[in-house]
């Protein structure tokens, strides 16, 4: 043995039972670093940087696409949801030997930016207006008379289930103003019996035919559990809306009659399409009359 050299000197270190060789450890310390260096690669945060991860990353929760129905029916933009309306009650007015007699209205008291789309008769079944009304949600009431819309009511028993409102438009569709009391009470309570024995229901709304009504319309009504009569202010013509008093213009609260078109017989739906165009030029959407005469 040399002076000052190691007995280890020039022979190879044997690895015993439990270690590895240098040369696999540092192997198995490269192949960690290689596979770390992967991983961190693929992360975009460590790629991108935080900042530039948190700008591709949508922000908020998923809001599904507006639905395009509005435009296979005719209109520019959809139908703006209206307000819930604060509950309220009807006033009943005026008094009569002691009685509330039904208030008349072509108008509901309201700031509210709606309007509401009543329709007469029940001669139109069409089943495109269902779908329209399911499709745009859309508020409406039916008058209904029985001798136009029976003896089969399921087409507005299915208007009822979208939400329709269905009332009361006498039996026959007689003119009423004039009429002895017995003869006004038959064709309101008439109809009431009837709408009640085939939908189930028992209507407090009344739309007198022609708009024609009197004293003794008020009286047979308030007895057949009617609590108002609703006329209009404007009805949609076969060219525009006419209104029936004050401003040429659709405002908040207005009771619209969506009348039939008997010139060019125009579809029940693109009368009402032709209605909603309108009411989207004041700004204004379509409301349940229901909601606001309770």
């Amino acid at each position: 043995m040399r002076p000052g050299r190691s007995p280890w000197a020039g022979r190879v270190r044997r690895s015993g039972p439990g270690r590895r060789p240098r040369r696999a450890t540092a192997a198995l310390l490269a192949s960690a670093l290689l596979l770390g260096g992967c991983a961190q690669s693929v992360d975009p945060i460590e790629r991108l940087g935080r900042k530039a991860a948190e700008r591709v990353r949508p922000h908020g929760p998923h809001r599904p696409a507006p639905d395009p129905n509005y435009r296979r029916w005719g209109l520019a933009e959809p139908l703006a949801s209206p307000p819930r309306p604060a509950a309220r009650t009807l006033a009943l007015s005026p008094h009569s030997a002691g009685r509330s007699l039904p208030r008349v209205m072509d108008h509901v008291p309201t700031r509210d930016p709606v309007v509401f789309l009543t329709y007469d008769d029940g001669a139109d079944k069409d089943p495109r207006f269902v779908d329209m009304v399911r499709e745009l949600r859309l508020p409406v009431t039916m008058f209904l008379t029985d001798s136009i819309a029976g003896p089969g009511y399921g087409h507005f028993a299915r208007l009822h289930r979208l939400g329709a409102g269905i009332q009361n438009h006498t039996l026959d569709h007689r003119a009423l103003a004039g009429l002895p009391y017995p003869g006004q009470r038959a064709e309101i309570c008439g109809q009431q019996d009837r709408l009640r024995s085939s939908l189930g229901l028992r209507p407090s709304l009344f739309r007198p035919p022609y708009g024609a009504y009197d004293t003794t319309t008020l009286r047979a009504a308030t007895d057949c559990g009617i609590s108002a009569i609703v006329l209009w202010r404007a009805t949609m013509t076969p060219t525009d809306l006419a209104y029936a008093r004050g401003k040429p213009r659709l405002g908040p609260g207005d009771i619209v009659l969506v009348g039939p078109d008997e010139t060019v017989g125009r579809a029940l739906r693109d009368r009402t399409i032709r209605v909603l165009r309108r009411v989207q030029q004041r700004g204004l959407t379509v409301g349940r009359l229901e909601d606001y005469l309770n």
